[in-house]
C-alpha cells in the first residue's frame, strides 16, 4: 500500500503537469498582454502546403485571352449582265432603262456598247451605285425600283418608217400620198417637219390609229393601202417661176452685183435676189422691232431649214434660211396679217410664202447674204 508521502508527492506532479498545459494553450492563441491579429515577425516564413493538404484541390486554369471578332465583310454584289451577252432579260434591262431616260434605242436584246453606256449612264445619275458598264445585284435592284414592269410594245416597239427630221424622196411620196387624202394642203417638199407630223397625226386619228405624229409600220402599210401610187406631178408639182420685178440696180449696194447674192435693203424693206448683177426675183421684208435690231453687212447662207420651228420664241420660220447666228431670212405669217405693223425678233421676215418657198430651193448653202442702208 502506497504511503501518504508517495501520494501527496503524485498529486503535486499532476497539478505541475496541467499548469504547463494551460500555458501551452494560451500561448497558442495569444498571451493575455498580446493583440489577437498580431503580424508574424519579418524572419518568419510561411512553410509550403504538404502533400496531403494539396491533394484535393484542383489546379487552377490560366485565363484564356478572348478571341478577337472577326470584322465585318462587304456583302457580296454579283454581276447579273455584262456585255457579249444577249437574253430577253437583258431586253427588259433595256425597256426598264429607257422608262429611265438612258436608253433611247431599240430594245434589242444583246448587250452591247449602247447598252453598256446606257447603264453607266444609269449608274452615274445614281451616287449610291459604282460606275461599271456592268449590271450588278445593286444595280438591278435599284432600277427595278424605279420603273415598272415593261409592256409589249416597250419590249418590242413598233419600227419607226419615217420621222421628224427626215429629209428624202420616201417623203416626198408620203406627203403626195397624204394629199390624195386630204391631209396634207401644201406641195411636197420631201422634208418631214411640223406641217407633215401634223398631216400624219391628222390621217392617223381619222384611221383609229395610235396619233403620234410619226409613221410607224402600220401607219404606211394602211396609208399605202389606201393611195396609188403618187405621180411624178404629184411628187414635185410644176413650180411657176415668179417675174422678176424691176429694180434699180444703180440703187443697189455693190456688193451685190458679183456672185448669187440675197441683197436686203433696210431703206426700201426690198430683198432683191440677184445672180452675176443680174435681178432675178424682189420680195417685200420687214426687218426686227425695236431692241432686235437685224444686223447690217455680208455674211453668207450656213443653214437652210424648211419647216424650221423656232425653240425660242415657239414659232414657226418656214423656208427659214440661216446667216448670222439664229437670225434667218423666212416666211412669216404675221407679217402677211399685219404687214409692217410690228416687226421680228431679228430675222428678215417675207410675206410672199410661194415666191419665197421658189427661192428657197434656188438658194445655196454658201450663197451671199448683203444687209444694207
Amino acid at each position: 500500500m502506497r504511503s501518504a508521502h508517495t501520494v501527496r508527492s503524485l498529486g503535486r506532479s499532476l497539478a505541475a503537469l496541467a499548469a504547463a498545459t494551460v500555458l501551452l494553450t494560451a500561448c497558442g492563441t495569444g498571451g493575455a498582454g498580446e493583440e489577437p491579429d498580431a503580424k508574424p515577425v519579418a524572419n518568419e516564413t510561411t512553410p509550403d502546403p504538404s502533400p496531403e493538404e494539396t491533394a484535393g484541390e484542383e489546379p487552377t486554369e490560366e485565363a484564356e485571352e478572348p478571341e478577337p471578332e472577326p470584322s465585318p465583310t462587304e456583302e457580296p454584289d454579283p454581276v447579273l449582265y455584262q456585255a457579249g451577252e444577249t437574253s430577253e432579260e437583258i431586253r427588259e434591262l433595256q425597256a426598264r432603262l429607257a422608262q429611265t431616260g438612258h436608253f433611247a434605242a431599240q430594245p434589242t436584246a444583246f448587250y452591247g456598247e449602247v447598252t453598256t453606256g446606257a447603264v453607266a449612264a444609269y449608274q452615274e445619275s445614281r451616287a449610291e451605285l459604282e460606275v461599271s458598264g456592268v449590271v450588278h445585284q445593286s444595280t438591278w435592284d435599284l432600277l427595278l425600283s424605279e420603273t415598272t414592269e415593261p409592256t409589249q410594245d416597250e419590249l418590242f416597239p413598233k419600227k419607226q418608217v419615217m420621222g421628224y427630221g427626215d429629209n428624202n424622196d420616201q417623203v416626198r411620196g408620203l406627203q403626195a400620198r397624204l394629199k390624195q387624202l386630204g391631209h396634207f394642203d401644201v406641195d411636197p417638199t420631201g422634208y418631214y417637219g411640223n406641217v407633215t407630223s401634223d398631216a400624219v397625226k391628222s390621217y392617223q386619228k381619222a384611221a383609229g390609229l395610235e396619233v403620234t405624229g410619226t409613221v410607224y409600220e402600220d401607219t404606211w402599210d394602211l396609208l399605202k393601202s389606201q393611195t396609188k401610187t403618187p405621180t411624178e406631178d404629184e411628187l414635185r408639182p410644176p413650180v411657176e417661176v415668179p417675174e422678176a420685178d424691176e429694180a434699180d440696180t444703180a440703187t443697189l449696194d455693190e456688193r451685190c452685183m458679183t456672185g448669187r447674192v440675197l441683197c436686203i435693203s433696210k431703206t426700201t424693206s426690198q430683198l432683191v435676189w440677184m445672180i452675176d448683177g443680174e435681178v432675178q426675183l424682189t420680195l417685200d421684208v420687214r426687218f426686227g422691232a425695236e431692241g432686235y435690231e437685224t444686223r447690217e453687212g455680208q455674211f453668207t447662207v450656213y443653214w437652210k431649214s424648211r419647216d424650221h420651228h423656232s425653240t425660242i420664241y415657239d414659232s414657226p420660220m418656214p423656208f427659214a434660211m440661216f446667216f448670222d447666228g439664229g437670225q434667218a431670212v423666212h416666211y412669216s405669217e404675221n407679217f402677211r396679217q399685219n404687214g409692217y405693223n410690228g416687226g421680228s425678233y431679228g430675222c428678215v421676215n417675207v410675206r410672199d410664202y410661194d415666191s419665197l418657198e421658189w427661192l428657197f430651193d434656188e438658194v445655196r448653202e454658201g450663197d451671199k447674204v448683203v444687209i444694207y442702208w
